[in-house]
């Protein structure tokens, strides 16, 4: 890929169409604001599913490059995994156990990688979430697609602590079968107590069948990557959603075809929508403070600072 020897202390950016995301325009500010001094984000674009070389090589160089400290991996985190684990000289457990990375960062010289998506998942949805929803609806999970994002979903909504706030049920969709059959191999480990059920859909009116058989106050959630790194969406135009449901659109640019079918049901099934742009603020914050080892809280007014000045920037 011929990438180039950083200049300054440099953060990486790896997906797919990195120079669409907003992060171009708000990590500047957001470098002033929490005082990173001299430093800069760079992307580096692979295309989906890509070759084992192309992740290697952006990883090599991260690694070897004194000036890169670090990356932020979207889109490409199983592919990824899979490709470079033995190019981490740490990978976090939780991460091992998944097969999922999405923060890359350096610490007395050795690459650490691990997944952050079990927690910013969390953080996002339970920005949006009525309290105690699940306890007091019985109301069910729909995630389309079994990427890494929706894996670390399903983790989070199995969570024990949540007690009797859980899904009922946790039902995932995706167009091919062995991330499921991945998925199935972690719940049964996992051991928490909620019904998980995969459901191999390759065409659209597979899952609009689906949406159909889930009860009023549902979750349905976008996690497939149609709508920013391919076009379109995992449903039909005719799909229904369920009465009073919550619909979670994971992205918060492209076409957003997705987002804008759960709208055109938004008040005749009195729908609760959300985008992806909690969901982008608390995975870059994360990564962030990983590779910069900077504190950055959750919650509370630095937060809600950051968001303003990347909401202004959007």
């Amino acid at each position: 890929m011929n990438y180039l020897p950083a200049t300054r202390p440099t953060m990486y950016f790896i997906g797919v169409t990195t120079g669409r995301s907003s992060i171009n325009k708000v990590f500047p500010r957001w470098a002033e604001r929490l005082g990173l001094g001299e430093c800069e984000l760079r992307g580096m674009d692979c295309p989906l599913h890509a070759e084992p070389g192309c992740y290697r090589e952006a990883v090599d160089f991260i690694k070897r490059d004194p000036l890169a400290l670090g990356a932020l991996v979207t889109t490409h985190k199983i592919d990824l995994c899979a490709a470079c684990r033995d190019q981490f000289d740490v990978l976090d457990p939780l991460s091992d156990a998944m097969g999922e990375v999405s923060s890359l960062y350096k610490r007395e010289g050795k690459l650490h990688a691990r997944a952050v998506d079990p927690w910013t998942a969390g953080h996002a949805i339970d920005a949006f979430i009525p309290v105690n929803h699940w306890r007091d609806t019985g109301a069910e999970a729909l995630i389309l697609g079994a990427g890494g994002s929706a894996i670390s979903l399903v983790w989070h909504l199995l969570k024990a602590d949540h007690g009797a706030n859980r899904p009922a049920q946790i039902h995932v969709a995706n167009r091919s079968a062995p991330r499921l059959e991945h998925l199935c191999a972690l719940h049964a480990s996992w051991k928490g107590g909620v019904p998980l059920h995969t459901h191999h859909v390759p065409r659209p009116e597979a899952a609009d069948m689906l949406l159909a058989k889930i009860p009023s106050g549902s979750l349905v959630v976008n996690a497939t990557g149609l709508g920013k790194d391919a076009p379109g969406s995992p449903l039909t135009n005719a799909a229904l959603f369920p009465e009073q449901g919550l619909v979670w659109e994971f992205n918060y640019r492209g076409d957003l075809v997705f987002l804008e079918q759960a709208r055109a049901q938004e008040k005749s099934r009195r729908l609760r929508i959300e985008d992806g742009w909690v969901y982008f603020l608390h995975g870059w914050t994360r990564v962030i403070s990983d590779v910069f080892a900077v504190d950055i809280p959750t919650s509370g007014p630095l937060f809600d600072e950051l968001s303003q000045i990347a909401a202004a920037a959007r």
